[in-house]
């Protein structure tokens, strides 16, 4: 498996199959069920720790392709299949001068992942414009077209990871994209890009996203061994906001230093870099070959011939710092598999 993920870590599996169709999935699962084994879906491998010991089932590498775009009214519709390559997706649309996802430029995987965790960056998530998505329901044995409101999205989370995990294999995605839209500029590494009175284009927002996302090692770059990561390894705790006052006190700064988010309801999401860094994982902190990225503190990289195991057990240092310190439970992001 480490040669199909972004980590580069983890062991055989039982069985593989290339998927480059609808039919050929129901094979797939058809031949996982005669057989009595289990089975996990695989796009892009840019959000998965896979395990040394392999997978003791079936791995369902989903390689369809195909985009289809139609109108809508004033919305563009980008209908993708789940094998295609994410970046070249939303490089295509802000080349058509459609705004919504131009903030998800550069986030290494596949079309089938972006509602499953609900992708999101710099402002932005693939739910606010997610008009449907195909699936095959393991449970009925067809194929469905699940609304967005079906599909239950919230921070990185949908049924897809929670109530109905492992029921649902998405094979297509449709987007409703706004031609000639206004591009987001909301997080402070974009705004600092654009002066005030300066109008970017969605191709400009994209690029300069693609360039930060380089600067911190999140962007996929041959021969850069920061980039031999599952992105950000840690979820942005979201927190009561009188948790605010402990990890203040905590850190030895005024509540007001303290970077959060307001997501309503009493409620803040806090930078995880912020905290890792205050626990004492700086940039470039190592325990053997796993370590973090010399660029960004919230990805953890395989520094050269790491095990999923030496993955792990930085990631529960980092975790047990954290809590340790601020009493803050770090969610881990990437799926694990095995």
């Amino acid at each position: 498996m480490g040669p199909l993920t972004t980590l580069g870590v983890g062991g055989a599996a039982k069985f593989f199959c290339a998927v480059t169709s609808e039919k050929e999935l129901m094979e797939g699962l058809a031949m996982a069920a005669f057989r009595g084994e289990p089975h996990f879906v695989l796009g892009g491998g840019s959000n998965l720790l896979a395990d040394d010991a392999g997978y003791e089932g079936f791995v369902l590498h989903m390689l369809m392709k195909g985009v289809e775009v139609s109108r809508d009214g004033d919305v563009a519709v980008y209908d993708a299949a789940a094998g295609e390559d994410w970046d070249t997706l939303v490089e295509r649309a802000v080349t058509d001068g459609c705004a919504g996802v131009e903030c998800l430029a550069g986030i290494p995987g596949t079309v089938g992942a972006t509602p499953v965790q609900n992708v999101g960056a710099y402002g932005q998530e693939v739910a606010e414009t997610i008009r449907s998505v195909r699936v095959y329901d393991t449970e009925e044995r067809r194929y469905r077209e699940l609304t967005a409101a079906e599909c239950g999205f919230g921070y990185r989370t949908s049924i897809f990871n929670t109530s109905a995990r492992g029921r649902y294999i998405v094979t297509r995605v449709r987007y409703g994209l706004r031609p000639g839209g206004a591009p987001r500029i909301a997080y402070a590494d974009l705004k600092k890009r654009f002066v005030d009175g300066v109008k970017p284009s969605v191709v400009e927002v994209a690029r300069a996203v693609r360039e930060i996302r380089k600067a911190k090692g999140m962007l996929l770059v041959e021969g850069d061994a920061d980039c031999r990561s599952a992105g950000s390894f840690f979820k942005n705790p979201v927190v009561e906001t009188a948790v605010v006052e402990r990890v203040a006190a905590a850190a030895g700064v005024a509540d007001a230093d303290v970077p959060r988010y307001d997501v309503g309801e009493g409620r803040v999401k806090l930078p995880a870099a912020w905290l890792v860094e205050r626990a004492g994982f700086a940039k470039g902190f190592a325990m053997g070959r796993a370590g973090i990225s010399t660029k960004h503190t919230l990805a953890l990289v395989n520094r050269g011939g790491a095990t999923a195991a030496e993955i792990r057990a930085l990631r529960d240092a980092i975790q047990a710092g954290v809590k340790g310190k601020f009493g803050v439970v770090m969610e881990q992001e990437p799926v694990s598999l095995g």
